[in-house]
């Protein structure tokens, strides 16, 4: 008699292989085309919204209108956009706040899923709003976030494929960021630097070709003009790299200034929480001081980027004083409720310091030095990367916008120094701080992450070992043989009031009497707020069947949890992510 097997013959796997590959490869280019679209347009509207309402330098210059009277509207303008703003996260996002890369990150790594459409849209059009009037925000963050979105709207399509989700998203981010910088090479890096955080075989393909299409779309379709020009291309001084390195490490201490800056000034814009209206228009009125005062501070800085690679533009007191600037006032619109991204500013800040150090350099010593845009370029991604975290997406960001070697080698030099100064002061990222304010620490790993986020009351039985205490030891013990406890626990049935554990040895199996008087001392509790990993910390040195989950409010039984429940959980947790670390297509 033969048997029948259920394994699949190599033609039929490798044709499930191919079709996987096809639809994923599809899904890529897919999510890179309309991704590459949405961001150009945004960033089109952005500029277009500028010129419209007389932020733009251009369009100030060529306006017509009475000095008085645009005046008025640089104040009216951004306290009006403020207000909008304001209205569009705190009315219409369910959430309150903004959503940014931070959430994308958490999803990824936590495998949760993103904000809801709804919230997601009202930041992108916040985000617009915002750069629009001449916030002091970037227009990367939001990019981002939009391709996240637009991934993760494709990831809904019916397939088999595991991990679709965490694929498509990182297609959405790797063409955000090749359509923005021109660079696919770095969009494929930073998609797996920042967003994945592994690397595998079967991200790599269509986060490539998602990569590769924003990249055609933008310069070839759209021929998108790229953010910086550099034409030097030598570095004819070796013993400059001693400077990089000391550069770098300068760039870590800027760095961190405009991180802690814009935690601090978000802890302050909590405490107006309650008054989100007039919040945003005080952080409008602000934006439109400084548009009538210091204008070089404002919105993307895209003018005064271009000008800072320009040896002359700027004395050295004005490059200290726009730094400093432009710190404050992205931190303040930040925190007090405008939308974007800290990927722009970063660039301005980072460009101004490497001017500002090449200056002070020149005046105060003989020696020969590189053009001075070179300092400029490996001060903009020594600053930036440590801010966003992604060392490796900045060294490839230059490469590609100057297809200079030498100046990405002096680049890398200045954000290796910078990112191991910052990450020991601060940590991976702005990004990983932020979710660490909200309880999420990536620090220790994705499996950590994953347990913390995973609550024990997700793991426990609400009935096991669980009696009454006007139930008979007889009844007691024969339902704990029947389940294999040695160990129950008492609640009231009316209230589910915890009253405390019995045990098996102390019941006699034939008694008839209530076991309310056999309760002794609780050896380990957990409530309903324990995750998985303090459950895992806890059960160290513990003796015992299970652990009960009280909430501590009323102090009610809500289960009980046993240490195989919480092993198995994370056995299975860990054999997901090396799975989804170790798939091919």
């Amino acid at each position: 008699m033969s048997t029948l097997s259920l394994a699949p013959t190599p033609t039929v796997a490798m044709g499930v292989a191919l079709r996987r590959a096809a639809t994923i490869i599809l899904l890529g280019l897919l999510v890179g085309l309309v991704t590459s679209i949405a961001a150009i347009g945004f960033t089109t509207a952005v500029y277009t919204l500028n010129d419209i309402l007389l932020v733009s330098d251009y369009s100030r210059f060529r306006s017509d209108t009475p000095p008085l009277a645009l005046q008025g509207l640089s104040l009216f303008i951004p306290m009006m956009g403020g207000i909008a703003v304001a209205v569009l996260i705190f009315r219409i996002d369910p959430r309150g706040r903004p959503s940014g890369p931070p959430d994308v990150i958490k999803a990824i790594q936590l495998q949760t899923d993103m904000p809801q459409t709804r919230s997601g849209l009202a930041s992108t059009l916040a985000a617009l709003i915002s750069l629009s009037i001449g916030a002091s925000v970037g227009q990367y963050g939001p990019m981002v976030y939009l391709g996240a979105m637009l991934g993760q709207l494709a990831a809904r399509l019916r397939t088999s494929i595991p991990n679709l989700t965490a694929i498509c998203i990182s297609c959405g981010v790797a063409a955000a960021i090749a359509a923005a910088f021109n660079a696919p090479i770095a969009g494929l890096i930073f998609a797996h630097e920042v967003i994945l955080r592994h690397y595998s075989m079967q991200t790599f393909a269509p986060v490539t070709v998602a990569a590769t299409t924003g990249y055609f779309i933008a310069n070839v379709v759209f021929e998108k003009t790229p953010i910086l020009v550099v034409q030097s291309s030598s570095i004819p001084h070796g013993e400059e790299f001693i400077l990089f390195a000391i550069l770098g490490l300068l760039c870590a201490l800027v760095a961190l200034l405009y991180m802690r800056s814009i935690l601090f000034a978000a802890q302050k814009g909590q405490l107006f929480k309650a008054y989100p209206i007039a919040r945003g228009a005080a952080a409008g009125l602000v934006v439109g001081i400084c548009l009538l005062t210091i204008p070089e501070i404002i919105g993307l800085g895209q003018v005064t980027l271009r000008f800072s690679t320009l040896e002359g533009a700027f004395a050295a007191n004005e490059l200290a004083l726009l730094i400093l600037g432009k710190i404050a006032l992205t931190a303040f619109c930040l925190g007090f409720g405008f939308v974007g991204g800290v990927f722009s500013p970063a660039l301005v800040i980072g460009a101004l310091f490497g001017g500002l150090f090449w200056t002070i350099l020149t005046a105060s010593f003989s020696f020969a030095l590189s053009d001075f845009s070179v300092y400029v370029v490996c001060a903009m991604m020594a600053v930036t990367s440590p801010v966003i975290g992604a060392p490796l997406s900045a060294i490839l960001i230059v490469f590609e916008l100057t297809r200079s070697y030498d100046l990405a080698i002096a680049s890398m030099i200045c954000v290796v120094f910078s990112n191991a100064l910052a990450f020991r002061v601060f940590g991976r990222s702005l990004f990983d701080r932020q979710l660490k304010n909200q309880g999420i620490d990536l620090s220790k790993g994705r499996d950590q992450a994953q347990l913390t986020a995973l609550r024990v009351i997700d793991l426990a039985k609400a009935d096991t070992a669980v009696f009454a205490p006007s139930d008979t030891e007889e009844a007691v013990v024969s339902a704990l043989k029947a389940t294999g406890f040695n160990q129950g626990f008492l609640r009231e049935p009316e209230t589910g009031t915890f009253i405390g554990p019995i045990s098996r040895s102390d019941l006699d199996p034939k008694a008839s009497t209530p076991v309310r008087n056999k309760v002794h001392d609780i050896k380990l509790i957990f409530t309903n707020e324990t995750n998985a990993l303090q459950a895992m910390e806890q059960l160290e040195n513990f003796v015992g069947d299970a652990v009960p989950v009280v909430d501590p409010a009323d102090n009610r039984l809500l289960g009980v949890v046993t240490e195989a429940d919480i092993i198995q959980a994370y056995l299975k947790m860990v054999t997901r992510l090396r799975q989804e670390e170790n798939a091919t297509l």
